[in-house]
Formats: structure tokens, sequence, C-alpha cells
């Protein structure tokens, strides 16, 4: 398996919503939230059997944070699937 990063900008209170959004996909690996200087603030690791358990604390978290400052920066790392011959 191999696995392909994108990075999503948003603003303040689109953050958390975003985020949860993210986690509920399934096929991601890790969500790392920077600030609008590229600081990283928040790293989560995310697996197939935490998902729920680690969805609710994170984003209130998150939340908290998105008040701190305007822009964000959410880097999503996701296990892509190779193509079948």
């Amino acid at each position: 398996m191999t696995t392909t990063k994108e990075e999503i900008r948003v603003r303040g209170a689109e953050l958390a919503d975003r985020i949860k959004e993210i986690i509920q996909e399934g096929n991601v690996r890790r969500v790392i939230v920077k600030d609008a200087k590229g600081h990283t603030v928040m790293e989560i690791p995310v697996t197939v059997g935490v998902v729920a358990f680690i969805a609710a604390p994170v984003v209130t978290a998150v939340a908290a944070a998105a008040a701190l400052a305007s822009e964000w920066s959410i880097q999503v790392e996701r296990d892509k699937e190779p193509l079948a011959p």
C-alpha cells in the first residue's frame, strides 16, 4: 500500500468540522494541523479501531484551538490501494 498526502487550507470555525469529516472518511492514516506560520499544532494518528474513540475529544481540542488563529492548514496522509493490473 502507498500513502498519499494532501493539504487543505481552512479558516477558524471550519477547522473542527473539516477534521471531523476527514476522520470519518476511513482511509486516513494521519492528520496534521498547522497554524498560519506552518508550525505543527496537533498531530493525530488515526487507526480504524479508534476513530470513534478519538473523534470527540480531538474535535473539541481543535475547536478550542481554532479560536486562537484565523488560518489553518490540514495535512492528510491517506492509504492508497495500488491499481489492479
